[in-house]
């Protein structure tokens, strides 16, 4: 990777605007999340975006997270430490691919250079909170921290209606339709003549 010196005019507007996004306080719950979830092995980082970039860079932390939610089987085979700029980005790589398969969506996705590079950390932090907010919905013993840092995600409630219920409610006209109760014709001029104004004096 060449060293990139700063950027100006466009770039460096988009790139302020980006840096706004991220969220400080966020970013303390997240890494209370990361190491009850996987113990204090994984360290702290230092406080600031890039002491968080810094802890999260190598790809190890993000796999011992992804690791720590299932019980079985890891998706992250082989975790190790290297100083080697492609080792890490596959690191991470492998921490995305293995965050899709647990079912965070595509467009929750932080991008590997948004991390690597910092270009991106909020998307960083939004994956992560996908993350968690899926750890806690599955509610399979996995997760471990305290259950208020995250939102559940929506779940489905699937119903099951027997036929005669299906059919009494294809009878009832539904409000949105609008509703002619209480109409009538009271006062109303037959066609072509103009209507009849009364002056009760």
């Amino acid at each position: 990777m060449a060293n990139k010196g700063p950027s100006y005019g466009l770039s460096r507007e988009v790139q302020s605007k980006i840096d706004k996004k991220y969220d400080p306080e966020l970013e303390e719950r997240l890494v209370e999340w990361i190491v009850a979830q996987c113990g204090d092995s994984v360290g702290r980082p230092e406080p600031g975006k890039q002491g968080f970039q810094q802890w999260l860079k190598d790809g190890c932390v993000l796999c011992e997270l992804i690791n720590s939610l299932h019980k079985d089987s890891k998706p992250v085979k082989k975790v190790q430490v290297s100083g080697m700029a492609f080792k890490q980005m596959e690191q991470i790589s492998q921490f995305l691919g293995a965050a899709e398969r647990y079912g965070v969506t595509k467009s929750d996705m932080f991008q590997t250079v948004d991390l690597w590079e910092g270009k991106d950390l909020a998307a960083v932090q939004m994956t992560l909170m996908s993350l968690g907010s899926l750890a806690v919905t599955k509610g399979d013993g996995c997760y471990r921290g305290d259950p208020s840092w995250f939102h559940k995600k929506a779940q489905e409630n699937k119903r099951d209606f027997s036929e005669d219920q299906l059919k009494e409610g294809q009878s009832v006209i539904g409000l949105q339709m609008g509703t002619n109760k209480g109409a009538s014709q009271a006062g109303m001029t037959g066609y072509g003549r103009p209507r009849q104004i009364f002056n009760n004096k």
